[in-house]
């Protein structure tokens, strides 16, 4: 993209602007986030920050829309219970009546440590299916493909600064956002980015 307008850059100059830029561009996005639906599929899959094994929770609808993530340097129930209560947070207090998971125990007992403690409803439905699940594992795919073409991770804070950019753009191509406003209205990707940004 830079080439095509004469530009010559390292990568650690883009670097610089994913994580400069990436958390404002976040945060004025999610003004227009539209909320998601109320069964959650929820798995985790694998990174690799500096030689070493980190774990990417993430939750989507039934309809594929995303819930939330969250990189997570373990794999245990603390980790569960902070990803579970950062998505209800990002949903806006709004927890799920159903949440698909898969066979791992610490989950689990990550939502059942969570209805002890109200912080979900104790009516909230938590299943395993492989079936309902694979449609998180085709999404993970997406964030994955962008992951695996990079250079590497040399720092948590990093991948997690590049991943909700990925996020972020993923979520765009979903429609996630309410652009349907008058000022969006017929608008260009650039002109909808200005309006967004200048929210």
């Amino acid at each position: 993209m830079m080439a095509e307008r004469g530009l010559s850059l390292a990568h650690k100059t883009i670097m610089r602007w994913v994580k400069r830029f990436t958390p404002e561009f976040v945060k004025r996005w999610d003004r227009f986030a539209r909320s998601a639906g109320r069964s959650w599929r929820v798995d985790e899959t694998y990174v690799k920050i500096r030689g070493k094994w980190a774990y990417l929770y993430r939750a989507v609808d039934r309809a594929g829309m995303t819930v939330d993530f969250r990189l997570s340097a373990k794999r245990d129930v603390a980790a569960a219970k902070a990803f579970l209560a950062k998505a209800i947070k990002r949903q806006g207090g709004g927890a799920p009546n159903t949440i698909t998971l898969d066979g791992y125990a610490a989950s689990h007992r990550a939502v059942r440590e969570m209805k002890t403690d109200q912080l979900l409803p104790g009516d909230t439905m938590s299943r395993s299916s492989k079936y309902l699940n694979n449609l998180i594992e085709q999404d993970h795919h997406n964030i994955k493909s962008r992951v695996n073409a990079m250079l590497g991770f040399k720092r948590f804070r990093n991948a997690a600064v590049t991943i909700s950019g990925i996020e972020l753009m993923h979520r765009i191509r979903k429609g996630q956002f309410d652009i349907t406003m008058p000022r969006f209205k017929d608008a260009s990707a650039p002109a909808v980015w200005k309006a967004v940004l200048s929210a």
